[in-house]
């Protein structure tokens, strides 16, 4: 229990004041704290069930600290098992990725099934009577449940169910896969980088629509460049740089969205001279196709609108330049690792498929346009955070309206339920 005098939050709806203490950035007692209280109690994203498409397929994450397994068995069943091994505790699979007909220790040999079960082991005339291989398996993580294709675990037996955790998230996951024909996968490979900074900045600066424009000016401008040039070229013209307008909503559970109308490099924009006139007969079917089978409405919610969605604590999923899965791990108190997927409709052609991986490196990408922007900005907060002459950082914007996207609702959402797993009587240092 942190013991403390002041309150970590201040939340004055009437005043439409909202504070966050920096010792929240700062304390290794508070990271603690989320280590017990948010990490090992929330349901957390493991991989995606496109990962393990094939009995066998296997992938190896690192989660809040614990190495797991996720497996697809012979039954065609999704499992999650602690990747130690129950008898002197080596880690058992030992790649990223890979398929498997069983799982051997290195250590001393003991070989495990895809479903967990000790199926082998040298010298097993060498145990008694008390010894039980039922009780040797793999430890499976103890809930591990699947939406739409997004795999969560939960080190808490006794969570609620994964579609009553995610709440209104769940629309927007629909939203993403239906999109995708009901069937996305991740593209392979991964981005991996780390920052020093609080893992919380990361989470805040996903759904922070404030810092879009003075951030990543020098993005902006070189989509005006391009426009322009298109325009000169082609005689179309059109301006899709406005802003980063819209609405943000609470979804429940920490869990946020802002959304907003912004045509920057989709895909599947009506029109982005970043593609050119030549790629517009193939969006423009893609378009057709799901104004179809979704309606007018749905479609162009699909199409047409940005969303950068926070399932929490730690899940970023961008419907942005492309669809991004991010993930955010504190190391510490002041740093903090990322690993980012792209999640495509499996179906997806070779055109579709090349401008959505140009324009999730173009912007996304650990050289692109916003992530060193974003790591320079989170840096700098984190720097900032040594100085003692400020206690409380600001997160007031947008109460006294109805919430834009440029607005911190979305930010206090995830600050609120923060507070509610941390509990409140955590206070700040007198």
């Amino acid at each position: 229990m942190i013991e403390h005098s002041k309150p970590l939050i201040l939340d004055d709806e009437q005043r439409h004041v909202f504070r966050v203490h920096r010792s929240t950035m700062v304390s290794p007692d508070i990271a603690a704290a989320e280590r017990d209280r948010i990490f090992q109690r929330c349901w957390l994203y493991l991989g995606h069930e496109s990962e393990v498409r094939a009995p066998g397929d296997f992938v190896r994450r690192t989660i809040a600290g614990q190495p797991l397994i996720l497996v697809r068995g012979k039954d065609a069943v999704v499992r999650s098992f602690f990747n130690t091994c129950p008898h002197r505790g080596a880690t058992i699979c030992r790649q990223d990725a890979g398929n498997a007909k069983a799982f051997q220790c290195f250590y001393h040999a003991w070989t495990f099934g895809l479903d967990g079960a000790l199926i082998g082991l040298p010298d097993d005339a060498g145990y008694g009577d008390g010894f039980d291989r039922g009780e040797m398996g793999l430890a499976p993580v103890p809930r591990c449940e699947s939406y739409r294709g997004f795999v969560f675990v939960c080190f808490d037996a006794n969570v609620v169910s994964l579609v009553g955790y995610l709440a209104r998230a769940k629309d927007y996951l629909d939203l993403i896969v239906d999109a995708a024909d009901g069937a996305a996968e991740v593209i392979g490979g991964a981005h991996d980088y780390a920052l020093n900074a609080n893992w919380k900045l990361l989470c805040e600066n996903s759904i922070d629509g404030y810092h879009g424009l003075p951030v990543h000016e020098t993005y902006f401008k070189y989509l005006t460049r391009i426009e322009k040039r298109a325009a000169e070229e082609t005689g179309v013209g059109v301006v899709s740089v406005k802003g980063v307008f819209g609405g943000a909503i609470d979804l429940g559970n920490g869990h946020s969205v802002i959304e907003y109308e912004a045509p920057w490099g989709r895909p599947i924009a009506k029109w982005s001279p970043l593609f050119g006139l030549a790629a517009q007969p193939e969006i423009e079917a893609i378009r057709a196709r799901l104004r179809e089978k979704h309606g007018e409405q749905r479609a162009r919610q699909m199409v047409d609108m940005n969303r950068n969605m926070l399932i929490f604590p730690n899940l970023v999923v961008n419907d942005i330049m492309a669809v991004v899965i991010r993930t955010i791990w504190p190391v510490d108190a002041t740093r903090m690792c990322v690993r980012s997927w792209q999640l495509a409709p499996a179906s997806e052609t070779e055109g579709p498929r090349e401008r959505r991986l140009e324009a999730f490196l173009t912007f996304l990408g650990p050289g692109g346009f916003a992530t060193p922007d974003d790591v320079e900005a989170l840096e700098s907060c984190q720097a900032g955070f040594a100085c003692q002459g400020i206690e409380w950082n600001d997160i007031s914007r947008g109460m006294n309206r109805e919430p834009l996207t440029v607005d911190e609702l979305q930010i206090r959402t995830f600050w609120r339920r923060w507070a509610q797993m941390m509990t409140v009587r955590d206070t700040v240092p007198a």
